[in-house]
């Protein structure tokens, strides 16, 4: 292995790190405790750590001249391969691009709402019970949507239909019953995506 690419090891390990610890408190450490939670002893390794790692874009400073997540530091990566739900298929290790959660799943930050999942009216669309959906919220939708729909002051999550005329709210399940709303209904925003964890 190349002086380069042990290098690069050694960073992406050591951003792996400051990831983790920046899950847990929602801050990147401080220099001095970088030491510690790095197992650098030396300060001037820390110093050229920090400015490889800001180089690349996945550090940044902040005007308070404390250490802040860089534009990168949220990529994760992106496999070159897909996973097979049927037969094996080989796995391929190599290349692959990087994105980032939010720019997957958000494509207009300033009207997207995260909305918790409860109930499994919505499962045979693979919505779950327990899953979060990714909503932009807007006040129309098309036939076919998925939507979060208000009703006496509740939310709803259907598929937004049209029977003679009327609006209607499609579940996807056939233990429930399609709503047909006597009086208006409101549009609270249509599902861009999902996601859950395990």
């Amino acid at each position: 292995m190349t002086d380069f690419n042990q290098t690069q090891a050694f960073d992406l390990e050591k951003l792996g790190q400051l990831r983790d610890y920046f899950a847990s408190y929602h801050s990147l450490p401080s220099y001095s405790y970088m030491q510690q939670l790095l197992n650098m002893r030396s300060k001037d390794t820390i110093s050229k750590l920090i400015a490889r790692l800001k180089l690349m874009g996945f550090l940044d400073v902040a005007p308070d001249k404390k250490l802040s997540p860089g534009r990168r530091f949220f990529e994760r990566p992106l496999s070159n391969s897909t996973v097979q739900a049927g037969a094996f298929s080989a796995t391929h290790h190599e290349g692959g691009d990087y994105i980032t959660i939010d720019e997957h799943l958000v494509k207009k930050p300033s009207i997207t709402e995260l909305i918790p999942v409860r109930g499994d009216s919505m499962k045979d669309l693979g919505i779950m019970d327990g899953d979060t959906v990714v909503v932009e919220k807007r006040p129309t939708a098309n036939i076919g949507d998925i939507v979060v729909a208000i009703i006496d002051d509740k939310f709803t999550i259907k598929t937004l239909g049209k029977e003679n005329n009327q609006f209607v709210l499609i579940p996807a399940n056939k233990e429930f019953e399609t709503i047909r709303p006597k009086e208006q209904f409101y549009i609270y925003g249509v599902v861009a995506g999902q996601f859950r964890t395990y």
